[in-house]
């Protein structure tokens, strides 16, 4: 079948989190299942795109409101991503080099999700699914159904994937102009809490509706940020199946962006490399466990606890563990990581910012990956960690309490702790410190066990394929 994803991201086009690895392998899996799949998302500035070849499909105009814009399409030529891959560009809107974060984005991505619709209309033939990924393009549903001009797209099934029910995209009904002419007693499909929220909107409108874990769409039906009581009306429709990762790109007997490329034979000595490797670029000692946070600096990632989580870890186990950050997000959580990495010099270095190399190497150079999310829809980093030896430690939350079993259970590989809490994080830093120096056997086991794990995206792209038979049927 073909099947037609949507997202605002995709990896390594233009990525700023999850998504984007998501909507970067899906499809190339899926392909390689025999089927026809295709990534559609907005033409940004980024290196990719200059670093690339690519060949005009499609021009077009459209209205959003009283805005008459034209847009066009490109295709990159060779399919290199394992898929071919389309742009849309939108002057004044998508040409911008970040993907989120301008003040006009309600209007951007309105826009990018109309001008897919105009496209898709004029196709001589229809793709037999259409993938929507977030809220950037929870809108589609609705006007596939219910807008004048897209009435022959009604008939093409539609799945929307919830990757983060945080953020929704909701907007005010004086914006309601930006929206292509509708069926207004259709109202009621765009509205939830007397706004207008694509996520909403996408839930009801679709065929079917997947989170990207089974723990994850349970814990929506009681904390959906508002959403929960439409989560639980259409849990008939809905279903969890949990991300895989790229495993072409995420292994470490072949990874270029590492010091020293091992397997499970050669674990010991491979991470050995690598993180000598790291603790000299950041003046580390490598024979103390080091434990690392990779990801956004933001509370859904508990990372405000971190500054204090550290410290107190430093202070009630004697600074025997030490501990590496890279990322970015609230300023006030960057300012007091810095803070602490002055304090204790030698203990604790941080990277500011995003870093896709040196995320490989501190996966391949670390003991232990830090992961006390508030919120986790599925999680990929401790995939990516287990991928590679490194024991995670996580919060029992979504994709994290479905992927990691603790230690302390039978054939257990990781740390889990039940709170995002300094105390539950200095009490977990205190049994991989314990794990690390006095149980070197079991160690040992759990890193080459874990490694043995299959995380990769072949089971997950074949409960997709199950999904869209049976809205085509």
């Amino acid at each position: 079948m073909e099947i037609i994803h949507v997202s605002a991201e995709c990896f390594p086009v233009a990525k700023a989190g999850g998504l984007g690895d998501v909507v970067g392998a899906l499809p190339k899996y899926q392909n390689e299942l025999g089927h026809v799949a295709k990534v559609v998302m907005p033409m940004y500035r980024t290196k990719f795109l200059f670093q690339n070849e690519w060949e005009l499909v499609h021009e077009g105009s459209q209205n959003s409101g009283p805005h008459y814009f034209n847009y066009s399409v490109i295709r990159e030529k060779t399919n290199k991503l394992g898929f071919e891959l389309y742009l849309v560009d939108i002057n004044g809107l998508l040409d911008r080099e970040k993907i989120y974060g301008y003040d006009d984005d309600t209007r951007r991505f309105i826009a990018f999700q109309i001008a897919v619709c105009d496209w898709m209309s004029k196709w001589s033939y229809q793709p037999d699914v259409v993938h929507c990924h977030d809220h950037h393009t929870g809108l589609i549903p609705f006007m596939f159904q219910y807008c004048y001009s897209f009435k022959n797209l009604a008939n093409i099934p539609t799945v929307f994937t919830i990757h983060n029910a945080q953020y929704q995209g909701q907007f005010d009904w004086g914006q309601q102009h930006l929206l292509p002419a509708y069926d207004t007693y259709k109202w009621g499909m765009l509205d939830w809490d007397k706004l207008i929220n694509p996520l909403a909107s996408a839930i009801k409108c679709s065929s079917k509706v997947t989170t990207v874990s089974k723990s994850y769409l349970n814990e929506l039906r009681y904390e959906a940020n508002g959403v929960q009581n439409l989560i639980q009306y259409e849990q008939g429709k809905s279903i969890g199946i949990l991300n895989g990762i790229d495993a072409d790109v995420w292994d470490p007997s072949k990874d270029s962006m590492i010091a020293k490329n091992y397997d499970d034979h050669l674990v010991k000595e491979g991470k050995r490399k690598n993180k000598k490797e790291l603790c000299g670029m950041f003046g580390l000692d490598v024979e103390k466990p080091l434990i690392t946070f990779i990801g956004r600096l933001v509370g859904e990632k508990a990372a405000d606890i971190l500054p204090d989580a550290i410290r107190s870890s430093i202070y009630h186990h004697h600074g025997a563990a030490n501990f590496l950050i890279l990322g970015s997000g609230e300023s006030d959580v960057e300012n007091r990581l810095e803070e602490v990495k002055h304090q204790f010099s030698g203990y604790v270095n941080t990277h500011i910012g995003y870093n896709e190399t040196l995320s490989h190497l501190m996966y391949a150079g670390a003991d232990f990956l830090l992961m006390p999310s508030r919120v986790e829809p599925c999680g990929l980093n401790q995939m990516y960690a287990l991928r590679y030896g490194t024991v995670p430690m996580v919060r029992s939350t979504g994709g994290l309490k479905d992927t990691v079993r603790d230690f302390g259970e039978w054939q257990g590989y990781g740390i889990r702790f039940n709170h995002a809490t300094v105390s539950d994080i200095t009490y977990s830093v205190g049994r991989a410190i314990d794990l690390y120096q006095n149980k070197k056997d079991l160690y040992t086991w759990m890193r080459s066990y874990m490694m043995h794990i299959d995380h990769s995206w072949d089971a997950s792209a074949a409960e997709y394929i199950k999904v869209y038979e049976s809205i085509t049927r």
